[in-house]
């Protein structure tokens, strides 16, 4: 279970930095395609405050990365249920402001996650 659980834990970390990646550089790139509801106008009014998401999506991606480098075991899953935690909220809120397709690739991973970690 807990092999399972990094691997999780390395592809949420790694969807994060991804995120953190089209959010910060290729927001009216990369990000006009993964938004295409919102008008096209709205990404280059928009690329400061894309920018500073990316930003928090790369916190959550170094703390989760972090956690697999923890060797004490208790503070190891602490630190990644906190992460994994702060991903699905993320997740669950922009399922129910933005679309459902978050909660499907940023929430249900770390909800996973967290579930093996927990067992």
């Amino acid at each position: 279970m807990e092999i399972i659980a990094n691997i999780l834990i390395v592809i949420v970390a790694l969807l994060h930095l991804y995120f953190l990646y089209f959010e910060m550089f290729a927001w009216e790139t990369i990000g006009a395609k993964v938004f295409r509801a919102f008008p096209k106008e709205l990404f280059g009014k928009t690329k400061m405050m894309a920018a500073n998401q990316g930003l928090y999506n790369g916190f959550l991606s170094a703390g989760l990365i972090w956690s697999l480098l923890i060797q004490n075991p208790d503070w190891k899953v602490n630190v990644a249920l906190f992460f994994l935690s702060c991903v699905s909220i993320a997740g669950i809120y922009g399922a129910i402001s933005v679309s459902k397709r978050i909660l499907y690739v940023q929430g249900i991973p770390a909800i996973i996650a967290i579930i093996l970690l927990v067992i």
